[in-house]
């Protein structure tokens, strides 16, 4: 039987995933929850799958959780930043599934892998941010990171069995959000409400104005860039907005190989949950011949700029992913607050970027100081759009 930590377990990748768990009780077994502040959420959680430890964002939240549970089987509870470490290292798991938003997943995620656990990413920004330091750290510790996204999970299932040396290219394919084939003067007074009714997935806020963006097809980039070895001017981004194909590897013969199936999460999560097995029946089963037509076209750049800042920030490399991915995090807030204009999220990113000078060093150190950074300037910037 496998043995569970969850990250992040409130949210929306956590929840599908405890989904799926419930489903399959005689495979695996939940021993780790974190959250933040949901806690009338994660009380039901906790009843329902028993974990022996619990970690939440503050003492304030656990003081709560610890007066609603009680009794015999309470598990040791944890808060804070440390409290989520240490909850990321049990030593009593086999399993991490990193799903915390955001930045916040990077020290949990990189305690994890010291502890010697399998990873299964969902938080893309994690390895954005810190990419070589993660890689670094999983090939020292004998660490195997498994994907999440969609995207990179239908590129491992398609070169699994096959040689690095065959890939020609991947191919990412991004639904194009709510606003595809818009005009820049469309988008100029989209609401968050807009933003936030994505045609095909249902997913949390923050990841949801991502996709609008075209920014998270970016984070992908750089991904992919460190989940698979492959040099950035092999991947490639369409806009495929059935979301049926979720990736396609190109291989040295020019014959391609694609990973096909409804748009849900259940189906990338129980992958990593039970690589290398399959379990039966995750997902809705695909009806090719009720599908009218599959179609691609590639991104409009001018319209949707951060996805090229993505490959600017892999080209400038060292810090530069860091500052890229923060300054989005603070713009993408801004915005579902009311306080920055859509099409002004990659006009901060770009700006933020622009003034950042490069660390000569990438470890963890250099990595969450350029956060830090770029969260302050990004923040100038905003105010300065502002006035």
């Amino acid at each position: 039987m496998k043995r569970l930590t969850i990250l992040g377990s409130t949210g929306s990748i956590g929840r599908n995933a405890l989904d799926i768990i419930s489903r399959h009780r005689d495979q695996f077994r939940v021993v780790v929850l974190t959250a933040g502040s949901n806690i009338d959420l994660l009380e039901k959680q906790i009843k329902s799958f028993s974990p022996k430890v619990v970690s939440v964002a503050d003492e304030v939240a656990a003081s709560e959780l610890q007066k609603r549970i009680g009794g015999h089987h309470t598990p040791h509870i944890l808060s804070g930043a440390h409290g989520v470490a240490e909850a990321a290292s049990y030593g009593d798991s086999d399993f991490v599934l990193s799903a915390i938003v955001g930045a916040a997943g990077l020290v949990p995620t990189i305690t994890a892998i010291r502890s010697k656990k399998t990873i299964g990413l969902a938080n893309k920004e994690a390895l954005v941010m810190a990419g070589k330091v993660m890689t670094g750290e999983a090939k020292k510790h004998g660490v195997r990171i498994l994907p999440v996204d969609s995207e990179h999970s239908a590129v491992l299932q398609c070169i699994e069995r096959h040689r690095e040396s065959d890939v020609r290219r991947i191919i990412l394919t991004a639904s194009g959000g709510p606003f595809a084939g818009k005009s820049f003067n469309e988008l100029n007074n989209v609401t968050p409400e807009d933003a936030l009714k994505h045609p095909n997935w249902s997913m949390g806020k923050k990841i949801t104005i991502d996709s609008a963006t075209l920014m998270n097809k970016g984070l992908e980039v750089i991904e992919a860039h460190y989940l698979f070895g492959i040099e950035p001017e092999r991947i490639d981004v369409l806009i495929h907005p059935q979301s049926i194909v979720h990736s396609i590897v190109e291989f040295n013969d020019r014959s391609c190989i694609a990973q096909l199936s409804l748009p849900d999460m259940k189906g990338p999560i129980a992958y990593a949950l039970s690589y290398p097995e399959r379990l039966d029946d995750v997902l809705q089963g695909l009806d090719l011949d009720k599908i009218e037509s599959l179609t691609f076209k590639k991104p409009d750049h001018e319209c949707f700029p951060c996805l090229s800042y993505a490959y600017m920030a892999l080209k400038a490399d060292s810090t530069m992913p860091s500052v890229f991915n923060a300054a989005n995090e603070v713009a993408v807030n801004a915005f579902l607050k009311g306080m920055l204009r859509f099409t002004e999220i990659p006009l901060v990113i770009r700006k933020t970027m622009d003034q950042h000078v490069v660390s000569s060093r990438t470890g963890i150190d250099e990595v969450i100081e350029a956060d830090r950074w770029a969260r302050e300037k990004a923040e100038e910037v905003i105010n300065s759009l502002k006035s």
